[in-house]
Order: C-alpha cells, then sequence, then structure tokens
C-alpha cells in the first residue's frame, strides 16, 4: 500500500511536467487550428486528401495547424501544414499499437496522459477540424461541445467535414436529443458541416477577424 502511495503521488509530478512542456512550446505559437480525424484512413483516401489540402490552405493563410501526430488524417493534416507557412504541430500520444508519430512536424510533443494531451488542443487552437474518424475523434468533437455550450470556453468554430459520414450522427442528435429536450435548438448551431475543403479556411478567418485580438491575448477559461 505505501508503494502504491508514492507511486500515486509521483504521477502528479508526470503531469506537470507534460503540462510545463506543453505551456512552454506552444504559448508562442500564434493563431492555430486543431485537425482531427482517423489514424486509419491513409492516403487513398479522399478524406487524407481533403484534410491535407484544408491544412496547406490554413497554413499558406497564417495558422498553425495542429494534430494528434500519428498516421491516416493526422498525417495529411501535418503533411499539408509542413513548410506552407505556418507551423506544423504534432501532440502525439503514447499508444500500445496504432500511434507512431509521422515525419511531417516542426513541432512536436509526445504525452502520456490524454487529458494534457486534450487540453493543449483545446487552449491552443481557435478552431477545431474534425474530419471522420472514431472514438477519439467523436470525443473531441463532443468535448468541445460540452466546453462550449457550458462556456468554460469561448465559442470558436467546430467544422464537420464530410456530410455523408456525419449526416446520421445529425439526424439523431436532432431526431433523439433535441426532439427529448436533452439539448436546446441552439446548440446544433455550434457546430458547421462542410462538403468543400474551400469553405473551411473562411469559416477560420471570419472567425479571426471576429476577434479583434491575438488569440492568445484573449482569456479562454473563463473564472
Amino acid at each position: 500500500m505505501e508503494d502504491l502511495k508514492t507511486s500515486e503521488a509521483w504521477r502528479v509530478f508526470r503531469i506537470q511536467s507534460e503540462l510545463i512542456d506543453g505551456i512552454e512550446t506552444l504559448n508562442e505559437l500564434g493563431p492555430a487550428v486543431s485537425i482531427f480525424g482517423s489514424a486509419r484512413l491513409g492516403e487513398n483516401s479522399p478524406y487524407y486528401r481533403a484534410a491535407s489540402e484544408v491544412a496547406r490552405q490554413l497554413s499558406g493563410a497564417g495558422f498553425s495547424v495542429i494534430s494528434g501526430g500519428g498516421p491516416g488524417i493526422m498525417q495529411a493534416a501535418n503533411e499539408g501544414a509542413f513548410q506552407q507557412g505556418a507551423h506544423s504541430v504534432g501532440l502525439n500520444i503514447e499508444l500500445p499499437h496504432e500511434q507512431k508519430p509521422n515525419p511531417q512536424q516542426d513541432i512536436r510533443l509526445s504525452f502520456r496522459y490524454f487529458f494534457v494531451r486534450k487540453l493543449m488542443f483545446v487552449k491552443y487552437s481557435i478552431g477545431y477540424v474534425v474530419f471522420p474518424g472514431g472514438f477519439g475523434t467523436l470525443d473531441e468533437f463532443f468535448e468541445s461541445l460540452t466546453l462550449i455550450q457550458t462556456r468554460k470556453i469561448r465559442h470558436f468554430p467546430v467544422i464537420l467535414y464530410g456530410s455523408d459520414f456525419w449526416s446520421g450522427l445529425i439526424d439523431w442528435l436532432k431526431q433523439q436529443v433535441l426532439s427529448q429536450g436533452c439539448i436546446e435548438h441552439d446548440d446544433m448551431e455550434l457546430f458547421h458541416l462542410v462538403d468543400d475543403v474551400n469553405e473551411v479556411l473562411p469559416i477560420i478567418q471570419s472567425h479571426f477577424e471576429r476577434m479583434g485580438a491575438h488569440p492568445e491575448e484573449e482569456k479562454r477559461f473563463p473564472g
């Protein structure tokens, strides 16, 4: 039992170390957009190609691009942004199987704890672009909506790419979650749905212009 207590106490220092490393590395990043999606959708997927193009446009417009740092859509995002004008950032996570850092990153961080990594995504992003993915992608999507809905962070664009993939989920939200009063009509306005790579950048730019300040000068977490 004493050994267990010691181990749990030292875990706090490991968490603190990851927080400090992430904050010190990303604090001067500037405006950035996080792109999420499946690690299992490779170069032959149209979503891979779309993610790469979205990242290329964002980077060319001066927005750094943040991904989970792994393969699939994450690699596409880093690949599109790499050496295109702004930073290509990978927030890697230690996983037993599918996570392997992709080489298209000029800023790379590695995390042991999911919750620290998720904090870095939301703290340093002015928008999310969410491509088709699995549980991890859905987790990031719904967590962002929860934080915006509860006003724990300022409202920023959450963009779903690919109506073929997302329309079933959106229909379920309307027909079940909304109809039974579990969310409000306004909550369905917390995200955008697009099918064209050229629709993403104008949404991000419009939001950035409305901010009227560098994103790091705004207090993102009230209270």
